[in-house]
């Protein structure tokens, strides 16, 4: 019941939100969360979670520094977007910490994802992301080494996403699939939270046009992070 209430509360300051500023100018300015928090008497993170919605939806922009505000219209849908980008768009500070970077064989799984033979030699890229500082995801991609020679010996990127943009493999679209699921031991240690907590499991192909370029496995915290998909209808 504690779950139900808190996601109703954040529904109910999401459309208090949207009732305030709908109809408003651009760059008009939107409430701010300390003034939200108090109205509805719910905790911060609550109040984000609300905004966020707004945000990733295109209603609402946080611009560094000066606040959140009412939104441009979009005009096309946003290009398919790295965790760097994705944190930034919500206004929070994306860190990375490498745990681990090596060449690996592909077990069945991935290299059926990666379209290679079992065996064949793969990329293993596993990094814990923050966002302002406290762990948001636990995120494993996979490579495949013959499209990005010399990538290992290169130094680790900050984004994978700018990495292979710069050698004209950037995804451009994806095969994404998202369960609701529960942390093990290891996860939670590295996520700050207790085990079974609730989390949620993220996998990606990502292909440059025709090409598999990377396959990633993530896990969220489920009290940290809300998935936002925009859809839309074809012209």
């Amino acid at each position: 019941m504690v779950t139900e209430g808190r996601a109703l509360k954040h529904v109910q300051v999401r459309e208090y939100v949207r009732s305030l500023v709908a109809g408003a100018a651009p760059g008009s300015p939107a409430p701010s969360e300390r003034e939200l928090v108090h109205r509805f008497g719910v905790a911060r993170m609550t109040v984000r979670q609300a905004m966020d919605a707004l945000v990733v939806e295109g209603l609402l922009e946080r611009i560094p520094g000066r606040g959140t505000f009412v939104a441009r219209p979009r005009r096309a849908a946003t290009r398919l977007a790295s965790f760097t980008e994705e944190m930034n768009r919500r206004g929070l500070l994306p860190e990375s910490q490498t745990l681990l970077a090596r060449r690996e064989q592909a077990g069945p799984g991935v290299a059926r994802a990666l379209s290679l033979t079992e065996g064949d030699s793969v990329i293993h890229w596993r990094r814990l992301r923050r966002a302002d500082g406290v762990p948001m995801c636990l995120e494993d991609a996979y490579l495949n080494e013959i499209l990005i020679p010399g990538f290992l010996q290169a130094g680790m990127p900050t984004s994978l996403y700018d990495a292979l943009d710069s050698r004209g493999l950037r995804p451009t679209w994806a095969e994404d699939s998202i369960t609701a699921d529960v942390a093990s031991e290891e996860e939670a240690e590295l996520l700050e939270c207790a085990p079974g907590a609730p989390v949620l499991r993220h996998s990606r192909r990502g292909l440059a046009e025709d090409k598999v370029v990377e396959v990633s496995r993530s896990v969220y915290r489920a009290d940290r992070f809300t998935m936002w998909v925009q859809l839309g209808q074809e012209s």
